[in-house]
């Protein structure tokens, strides 16, 4: 039991690292939470005029939670190619962390990218068709909020037909990060059903941030 909590807590700190916060703040002296939305993710420090920080964030805090499951699958590695339950807390806990970081108050990003990094580590097939999605929405509306919550509704119904294969805990933990990300973009969904969401690449809206 004292491994367990220790590889949850490793991956919930591991998850509540600023990247974005860190990068800005090294690199441009400034505090991201000032500009746009105060979103520390990877979309408001790439509108916020710095699109190489803004890349280098997505890879970060994406690969931050990829760690924190292969940590856990390192001690707890699954049967018959399904993940362990302990693999799929630690990616729950990671993303938790990102969104609820320790460091700043509890106020973090919207998980997005950390989320990848978990189903890349414990489902990739779930998280190329997942990807595929968002990017075809981005591609076609340029609204990255709208992509991210597409994209999350599905996660839960891809973990259900796609390899590894059925898993309740799998299931349930897609489920619970998906729900997480899109009850973090609520002030989007609010502007979507307005028409007044900001789209990627556009100078209007610069405020309003995925």
């Amino acid at each position: 039991m004292k491994l367990e909590i220790t590889i949850l807590a490793i991956a919930y700190l591991l998850g509540s690292i600023p990247f974005g916060y860190l990068l800005v703040r090294i690199f441009r002296k400034e505090d991201i939470r000032a500009t746009g939305s105060g979103n520390i993710g990877a979309t408001n420090v790439a509108r916020s005029g710095a699109k190489g920080l803004g890349i280098a964030t997505l890879v970060l805090d994406t690969f931050k939670a990829l760690a924190a499951v292969l940590i856990a699958k390192h001690f707890a590695p699954g049967v018959a190619g399904l993940p362990s339950t302990l693999a799929v807390a630690a990616g729950v806990a990671a993303v938790i962390g990102h969104v609820f970081p320790i460091w700043l108050g509890f106020k973090g990003g919207k998980g997005v990218a950390s989320a990848l990094g978990v189903f890349l580590a414990l489902a990739p097939y779930v998280a190329l068709a997942a990807l595929g999605i968002f990017i075809l929405v981005v591609f076609t509306t340029r609204l990255v909020s709208l992509a991210s919550i597409i994209a999350a509704i599905t996660v839960p119904l891809f973990a259900l037909i796609l390899p590894p294969g059925r898993s309740s805990a799998l299931v349930a933990g897609f489920s619970f990060i998906a729900l997480l990300v899109i009850l973090k973009h609520h002030a989007n969904i609010a502007r979507l059903l307005k028409g007044t969401e900001g789209k990627f690449g556009s100078k209007k809206n610069q405020k309003v941030q995925a």
